[in-house]
């Protein structure tokens, strides 16, 4: 709400809302706090209004942050308050309900299909178009940054315009966990159930963090199998497979598996060119020299938010200083976000180890003429990596696998890339493989 006799107010407001979407990010920001707006302001108290049904609980769990973020724009003595209330609320009578808003850029038709997430895109897609009739559940996998949000939000935007009025609910499970305790606590589990239970397609976002909740565990239990026998859609999103969630429930576990299981792979060289052309695109950003994108897709290879990220950094750079975006002010920026020395120190005798460790075989079976299944597999993901995570040219690859050809890597590279598209078990084991040398440093033994 804009004060037109305070103008300064307005323009404070949008910073501190900047602040706090940084502080509890975009997620639970667009869930609890979207909503909030100024009432007014006297020099020392800034007055908040919220939703009736969730104005309660936002100054109770969100009361704090919201101080500390008015603080760093207006003044460090500044207290918040609510209309109706003081900033320490009475309880509330009703737990209430999560606001469901999806970001509008987060569509299919924003989202870059590469190699590594054409299947993603596709069940995601299908679901989209027939809740329920499709897979279901679809179990989204892939380490943070690859897109699964993404294609969470494109299936609720899509729902939303062409369902034909079906209800879709996005949650994440801190969100999930917040709201039943919520509703514990003021004795309205009813409602609660209701949000969920009564939802044509429910998205779910970062099941990994329901591991070691048992009663939200055990209501997250009952809402899935309710949504599943009424042929209700389900959608969830997780960083490691069905089977690698330990810590929840077998019963659980094998719910998610029961459906599609679907992994994204890190975006090849040209699925990242073609990302960041679109953000260039829908950003406006003044690039005359497209070796800026590529500089960035050559540094930044494993994550799309750290891919935009870097693209964002380099303008905001541009912005502040007057340089031109050209390839001197990318080279300086990514030298400080992501220098080239990590990346170097993967090499192919590195990934061997990882590899021969990984599949229980010696080095010296990897680089044999042997053709025996357990040791050609590991060989064919030791090639793929190697192609993936280092510099060297084919032929060297093939060098230090025991003289092979060019052709015989590309072959390999070819066939691991199908078994990822199609087995997500195996794609889970890459990914790990991958990520376990990206982190390991120096000369650390594998």
């Amino acid at each position: 709400m804009e004060l037109p006799a305070q103008p300064e107010l307005a323009s404070a407001w949008r910073e501190i809302r900047a602040e706090l979407r940084r502080s509890v990010g975009d997620t639970t920001y667009e869930i609890w706090l979207a909503a909030i707006e100024v009432r007014g302001w006297d020099g020392t108290v800034l007055t908040l209004g919220a939703p009736a049904a969730t104005q309660t609980w936002v100054a109770k769990r969100f009361g704090r942050i919201l101080e500390s973020s008015a603080r760093a724009v207006l003044a460090p003595s500044v207290r918040i308050a609510f209309t109706g209330g003081s900033s320490t609320p009475k309880q509330a009578s009703q737990a209430p309900e999560p606001k469901t808003s999806f970001n509008p850029r987060h569509s299919f038709a924003q989202f870059i299909i590469g190699d590594g997430n054409r299947m993603a895109h596709g069940a995601a897609l299908a679901v989209a178009e027939n809740p329920g009739q499709a897979f279901n559940p679809l179990f989204l996998h892939a380490p943070p940054g690859l897109g699964k949000t993404h294609l969470l939000h494109a299936i609720g935007n899509y729902v939303q315009a062409f369902g034909g009025g079906a209800t879709v609910r996005y949650t994440t499970v801190e969100a999930f966990t917040n709201h039943f305790i919520s509703a514990l606590n003021t004795r309205s589990v009813h409602g609660f159930k209701h949000s969920y239970r009564d939802a044509d397609v429910l998205l779910i976002d970062d099941v990994q963090f329901l591991a070691s909740k048992a009663k939200t565990e055990e209501e997250f239990f009952h809402t899935f199998n309710s949504l599943h026998e009424n042929g209700r859609q389900l959608v969830i999103t997780c960083d490691r497979l069905p089977r690698q969630l330990t810590t929840v429930e077998e019963r659980l576990r094998e719910r998610f598996e029961s459906g599609l299981v679907t992994h994204i792979r890190p975006p090849d060289f040209s699925t990242r060119m073609a990302i960041l052309r679109k953000r260039a695109v829908l950003d406006h950003i003044p690039l005359t020299d497209e070796r800026v994108l590529t500089l960035i897709a050559e540094r930044v290879t494993d994550n799309i938010r750290a891919l935009e990220g870097a693209l964002i950094r380099i303008v905001a750079h541009h912005s502040l200083t007057g340089h031109p975006i050209d390839t001197d002010l990318a080279t300086a920026v990514l030298d400080e976000i992501h220098p080239q020395q990590n990346r170097r120190q993967i090499t192919v005798d590195k990934i061997q180890a990882a590899v021969a460790s990984r599949y229980g075989i010696s080095v010296t079976d990897l680089v044999s003429p042997s053709r025996a299944a357990r040791i050609a597999w590991p060989r064919q993901v030791a090639m793929h990596l190697a192609r993936e995570l280092t510099g060297s040219s084919l032929n060297a690859i093939g060098d230090s696998f025991g003289g092979r050809n060019h052709a015989t890597i590309l072959h390999a590279c070819k066939r691991v890339a199908d078994r990822l598209t199609t087995e997500p078990d195996i794609a889970g084991d890459v990914a790990e493989l991958s990520s376990q040398l990206a982190t390991r440093q120096g000369d650390r033994a594998y």
